[in-house]
């Protein structure tokens, strides 16, 4: 299961009441409801789309689908249909087994909740388990403090920072963080994520 085809071919994961879908036009709306959920456009730190830019927000990681290198989930509440948020599979590269994950945002409202453990932990599966990746890496603004605290609670181990490497939206270039997880390290990581989300209060596990 080395080939980029098989890394982008759309699947959906569940776990938790939680169901990752494959992001489409019609969760346009969807989005625009959870970016209001806290205004998340006006953070400088992130790429959550303005009010108006989702279906362009979409049609960028759709033709980043035709690439081969992402694959765009929408994140659901299974008993809702809500529309939590959004997160990726990016610059996957299946020759070497590597992929990323990241372009993650959630509504404010389920933000510190069990929704971001549990996909993250359903990504880290499917990476690990079906695809048998043998890295996955994560990148995040080095003014992302939050961030860069929960992708190190994932069990990530920090490489570096690559500086002056990317556009933010108000023109500024930003530094970048740069972290990785290696498949021998992974089971360590899963007992702990599945640890961790026993003790959410609004987890259903």
């Amino acid at each position: 299961m080395h080939n980029a085809t098989t890394w982008t071919f759309p699947i959906t994961l569940r776990r938790n009441g939680v169901r990752l879908e494959p992001l489409e036009p019609r969760h346009a709306e969807g989005l625009a409801a959870a970016a209001r959920d806290g205004e998340l456009w006006k953070l400088r730190v992130t790429s959550v789309p303005a009010p108006g830019d989702e279906a362009a927000y979409i049609d960028t990681a759709l033709q980043m689908l035709q690439a081969g290198t992402r694959l765009p989930f929408a994140v659901m509440d299974e008993a809702s249909e809500r529309v939590l948020g959004t997160t990726s599979y990016h610059d996957i590269d299946a020759p070497i087994l590597r992929l990323c994950i990241g372009h993650t945002w959630y509504a404010r409202s389920v933000q510190r909740s069990h929704v971001n453990t549990t996909a993250k932990l359903m990504l880290m599966e499917h990476a690990f388990e079906t695809l048998k990746a043998a890295m996955v890496g994560w990148r995040t603004d080095n003014f992302n403090f939050a961030s860069q605290r929960a992708i190190e609670r994932l069990g990530a181990k920090k490489d570096g920072v690559i500086r002056h490497h990317a556009l933010r939206r108000d023109g500024t270039v930003r530094d970048t963080v740069m972290y990785s997880m290696a498949a021998g390290e992974w089971p360590e990581a899963r007992a702990q994520l599945l640890y961790r989300l026993a003790f959410y209060k609004d987890s259903p596990c």
